[in-house]
């Protein structure tokens, strides 16, 4: 059963910026966009490197590999060479911590 893993402090990640995480040998992005908190898995689905490190423009991230471009909010791939959506995950925030949980296998 999948439980909250505590990733971050809401002060540690400013706004327009993210923090990559290790959550059960799964690499998570944690993002802040204007103030909301959203987690991605940071691995691009068109070639399976990492989405990390492309640009981010508002609450899209573009893959510094190939340019595909992914919705931070919904994983929703938005341009070729990507047709599937990134994997997103749960944020839970109690207090001033960021918490994240991978429930994919439940």
């Amino acid at each position: 059963m999948a439980e909250w893993v505590d990733v971050a402090g809401v002060s540690d990640i400013e706004p327009g910026t993210y923090r990559v995480v290790d959550v059960d040998d799964v690499m998570i992005a944690v993002f802040n966009i204007d103030g909301d908190i959203f987690a991605i898995e940071d691995v691009c689905t068109h070639d399976y490197s990492t989405l990390t490190g492309g640009p981010i423009n508002g609450c899209e991230i573009t893959c510094p590999r190939h340019g595909a471009r992914f919705n931070i909010k919904t994983g929703e791939a938005l341009c070729a060479p990507a047709y599937e959506a990134v994997t997103t995950f749960p944020v839970q925030i109690e207090g001033d911590t960021i918490r994240v949980m991978d429930d994919r296998w439940d």
